[in-house]
């Protein structure tokens, strides 16, 4: 796939590591347990209509994402493959969910009664029901809360094809909360299972618990921040079943070089003033595109070798200390690998102390994205 760019920045997207990583879970899985592909949030920063095209392709068999917006692109960009949205949407816009046939998460006795009053006879809504084991976002609580929740579906109006939770604490070493989670879980799944007289999609497990495979994961997972190559901690990296092969890799060229004397200052603020004379190059990326002012400091790729940024990121541009004069459109790697040198996502975000998906998610999308 082609893209059109008149700058020299961009995102790379390898398509086919989505497909070996989904390939991977799948294997590790088995057949029995079917992959929902998570494209939310524009495919975590990746492009949602690429990667749902490539995981499908891939193997998984539906895609989830966290508004209907999303679901309504993808379906105007022609993918006909299931979709569930897992956040929540407003009743007034139930009759977009079933034109589109969208699967949406329901929790709510008051939002189904608000439904029931605007329902036609047409055609029933999908719905996945969310239970809140320990999350604390969204969802069913307690057995009184289903209960009355069960009480209240019409099967006039709706199709009950599946039922979630989201773990709070997959991610880490201790797996207490994690099974307390799957206590609250069994009860509730098998008061839902002598409601609704038809086989259900059940799907607890996120990425973490999905690589993990500490418990039953029913008939589906979610995969989200691993189908991209992320891990979701540094204890999964640490304890993974297999290598994740990183998708995004963001690169550039160098449009200016030149020699500066001892003392002179490099950005706004005048935070960096050179030792020495010095060779500094200039590349055309900023904060504009989602390399935030924090990355001040951080290390690039040229020539295979780690050369730091300094001076305070602009909007569009940022400068690095170069060991000696380039050429003009030497690249520059950002994320990625160049020679036997690499610089990852969560190597970024350990330094920036957030989490690889907040920085994937904050790539603009003035930076195009190529994909191969």
């Amino acid at each position: 796939m082609k893209s059109t760019s008149y700058r020299p920045a961009k995102i790379e997207i390898n398509l086919s590591a989505i497909k070996a990583n989904i390939q991977q879970l799948q294997l590790q899985l088995g057949k029995d347990t079917q992959v929902i592909a998570v494209v939310k949030a524009n495919g975590y920063g990746h492009g949602d209509i690429q990667v749902a095209k490539t995981a499908l392709e891939a193997g998984a068999t539906s895609l989830a994402v966290a508004l209907l917006d999303e679901a309504v692109k993808l379906r105007k960009a022609g993918i006909k493959a299931p979709i569930l949205v897992l956040g929540w949407v407003a009743p007034e816009f139930i009759e977009i969910a079933i034109e589109y046939d969208i699967t949406l998460t329901v929790f709510q006795v008051n939002w189904l009664n608000e439904y029931y009053h605007q329902a036609s006879d047409s055609k029933k809504l999908s719905i996945h029901i969310k239970l809140d084991t320990g999350m604390g976002r969204i969802g069913i609580r307690t057995m009184d809360e289903l209960e009355q929740f069960l009480e209240n579906i019409n099967e006039k109006y709706l199709d009950v094809t599946g039922v979630f939770t989201h773990f709070a604490t997959a991610d880490e070493e201790s797996l207490d909360y994690y099974r307390l989670q799957l206590q609250r879980f069994a009860p509730m799944l098998e008061k839902i299972k002598e409601r609704i007289n038809q086989d259900i999609f059940v799907h607890i497990g996120n990425s973490a618990a999905a690589l993990r495979q500490e418990s039953c994961l029913f008939n589906a997972v979610r995969f989200g921040i691993g189908m991209y190559g992320l891990y979701p901690s540094q204890y999964i990296e640490k304890n993974r079943p297999f290598k994740l092969e990183p998708a995004l890799s963001i690169k550039a060229k160098l449009t200016h070089v030149k020699k500066i004397s001892a003392g002179e200052a490099i950005s706004y603020g005048a935070t960096y003033r050179a030792e020495e004379e010095e060779w500094i190059g200039t590349i055309p990326i900023g904060y504009g595109d989602g390399i935030q002012r924090k990355w001040q400091g951080l290390d690039v790729l040229i020539d295979g070798k780690r050369m730091p940024l300094i001076g305070r990121i602009c909007m569009d541009q940022c400068m690095v200390r170069l060991d000696h004069a380039y050429p003009m459109g030497t690249e520059v790697t950002f994320i990625g690998g160049q020679g036997n040198e690499r610089i990852s996502l969560e190597e970024i975000a350990l330094q920036l102390d957030t989490i690889n998906y907040e920085l994937a998610c904050l790539f603009t999308e003035r930076l195009p994205r190529f994909y191969y």
